[in-house]
């Protein structure tokens, strides 16, 4: 579901922290990576589904890659190792708590 299109301005942060996102998955120094809501930006047309497709399939085999957030994609579901689905039972949302830095954002 996407709402109006990305400005240019967008577009080029979300390419560069892609970039920086193949650098560190590509070095293998770590064994996990999560790119944090990374489908809602392929959502948003923010970065191409086909450059985190290819990051994907050329990961060192020892990094476990995680990514996050809705609206997945068929193409990414098609080459993920395991697909999870969450849905909302409760939220403090609901009772007026606002976004806590580092949970909700």
């Amino acid at each position: 579901v996407t709402e109006k299109p990305p400005g240019k301005e967008d577009v080029k942060l979300a390419e560069e922290a892609l970039k920086l996102a193949e650098k560190v998955v590509k070095s293998g120094e770590y064994d996990i990576v999560i790119l944090d809501e990374i489908n809602v930006a392929l959502n948003l047309k923010l970065i191409k589904t086909e450059k985190v497709v290819e990051l994907i399939k050329s990961k060192p085999k020892h990094v476990e890659l995680v990514l996050t957030g809705r609206y997945a994609p068929n193409e990414i579901i098609e080459v993920a190792d395991l697909v999870t689905e969450m849905r909302e039972v409760k939220h403090p949302f609901n009772k007026g708590h606002k976004a806590r830095k580092g949970i909700e954002y």
